[in-house]
């Protein structure tokens, strides 16, 4: 178990690097001249040098590339173009709401959704099962700025029972904290709720079917101890996977969320620098995300063990 992990956290140096790359390429590929485009259209050809000179494009790519990778690991992400701020200092001010809204929609998802899909999978074709499936649908077919728009004129506007935008830091109180992040975890959520139950519910029909799951009802083993011990335990596996990867569509969809619910977070910070042009935050912001998307997948993979003994490495 120690030699796999310690060979994984190699595998991802490669991994990190190639990203590493393609996101130092973001300067070069984007459409047009960016510093033409950063200097806006009442510049002189002297402004454009001088930004091209600041951004280092008049210089060799791969010079310019193992530059910006040494201050990289050496924790210096750049400098805003607009703000003159450390990216490293914008993105350290903005990740607790971001922390605490992923952290909030991973935790409302699980505890809905597991449990949906395992009740999903006992009364199959009963009414609550195909009420789970039109939720799912649902989930999976409207948008998540759709979602939030609604939940937003639904318990904000209407009922007043949520403020409709902004962030209170943990530190206020953990009820404020909650009640500003109530919305956008649930808009945040929808859809991974949505495709969570259904990999559950699928996972744990076919579980079900088994010849010990049986054999536990015929020795009179009660009806929660065969869905929860026996199992969802044994069908953890696929759901630990597809928690996993919905990660990554998690991160995605806190951008819209943050805008459509204007919480200061990473999210926020990224879709205003893409609108600037400030392309050492987004490669900072862009950077992290990748990062943190490896050691998931990478704690994922460990976890495999823990609920299937059978699988070692």
């Amino acid at each position: 178990m120690f030699a796999y992990a310690v060979r994984r956290i190699i595998a991802t140096i490669p991994v990190m690097g190639i990203v590493a790359l393609f996101v130092f390429s973001l300067l070069y590929i984007a459409p047009g001249d960016p510093a033409a485009i950063i200097a806006g259209d009442q510049a002189t050809p002297a402004d454009v040098e001088r930004i091209r000179a600041s951004l280092g494009l008049d210089r060799p790519f791969l010079v310019r590339f193992l530059e910006w990778l040494w201050n990289v690991l050496n924790g210096d992400m750049g400098v805003s173009i607009f703000t003159n701020l450390p990216v490293r200092h914008m993105i350290a001010q903005r990740i607790e709401p971001t922390l605490s809204l992923m952290v909030l929609t991973l935790t409302f998802a699980i505890s809905f959704a597991v449990p949906m899909g395992v009740v999903a999978a006992w009364k199959q074709g009963a009414w609550i099962d195909r009420l789970v499936m039109v939720v799912a649908v649902m989930g999976f077919s409207v948008p998540v700025f759709v979602v939030g728009y609604i939940l937003a004129y639904t318990f904000a506007l209407q009922l007043d029972w949520f403020p409709v935008q902004g962030y209170t830091p943990l530190s206020q109180g953990i009820g404020p904290w909650i009640n500003n992040l109530a919305l956008p975890a649930i808009a945040l959520g929808s859809a991974f709720i949505a495709l969570l139950a259904r990999i559950t519910r699928a996972t744990m029909l076919e579980v079900l079917s088994q010849d010990y799951v049986r054999t536990a009802k015929a020795k009179g083993v009660d009806q929660k101890s065969i869905l929860f011990v026996h199992g969802l335990k044994n069908a953890a596996v696929p759901i630990v996977t597809i928690i996993g990867l919905g990660f990554a569509g998690l991160i995605g969809g806190a951008v819209v969320t943050e805008s459509v619910f204007a919480i200061p977070g990473v999210g926020r910070l990224v879709v205003d620098a893409i609108l600037r042009r400030d392309y050492p935050v987004i490669q900072g912001v862009v950077l992290m995300f990748s990062f943190v998307y490896v050691i998931v997948n990478l704690c994922v993979d460990l976890l495999y063990t823990v609920f299937d003994p059978r699988i070692r490495y």
